[in-house]
Formats: structure tokens, sequence, C-alpha cells
């Protein structure tokens, strides 16, 4: 049985690192993803809603009324852009680390597949 050389071994270590480091980024995305539509779908309800509707907003457990409407969709309208600039970082992130993570692929698997020394 061929031996792993330490540089095999810190690669291996590497490559398992990047893949914990993807999944978790992936997840993150995922879940801003989520928040994105939920408050674009709730942008598009708000402008939906007749002028006169009374309209709440959560406040961590509490809902209270937001009686400026213009103030309230404006605000929704920054949190959307501050979750697409957020994912569309990560996505960068998840693309720097994927090419990483397939060029050490590479390397493992050509080191592990590669002729054995007799």
């Amino acid at each position: 049985m061929k031996e792993i050389s330490p540089q095999l071994q810190n690669q291996i270590a590497q490559y398992q690192q990047l893949q914990q480091q993807l999944q978790l980024l992936a997840s993150q995305r995922l879940q801003l993803e989520a928040k994105l539509r939920e408050v674009e779908s709730t942008l598009e309800e708000l402008g939906k809603l007749a002028p006169d509707t009374t309209i709440y907003k959560s406040i961590g457990v509490l809902l209270v009324q937001a009686n400026d409407r213009e103030a309230l969709k404006k605000e929704l309208e920054e949190h959307l852009e501050t979750l697409t600039i957020r994912i569309k970082a990560i996505q960068k992130q998840e693309k720097a680390l994927g090419g990483r993570y397939e060029d050490l692929q590479q390397k493992i698997q050509s080191a592990l597949g590669g002729p054995q020394a007799g």
C-alpha cells in the first residue's frame, strides 16, 4: 500500500475545509434567497393594497401600525438591495472556492491514482 505524503495529507485537509466552506456558503445563499423572495412578495402585495388599508410591520415580536406607507416601501426596497448585494458576494465566493476545490480534487485524484511506487 502506498503511503500518503504529508503534502497530500495537507491537500486532503484543504479539500475537506473547502468542501465545508462551500456547503456553508450554499446554505447562507439559500437563506438569503428565501428572504429576498419574501421581501419581493411583500413589496408586491403592498402595491396591491388600497391606499386606506391599515398596514402593520413586525418589530421583533411586536406588530406595530406603519403610518408612512412610502417610508415602509423604501425600507423594504433597501432591504431588497442589501440582500441582492449579499447574495452576489456569496455567489462570487462560491465561484472562487469552487475553482480551488476542483483544482485540489484533480491534484488529489492524480496523486492517489498515479502509478504505484514499487
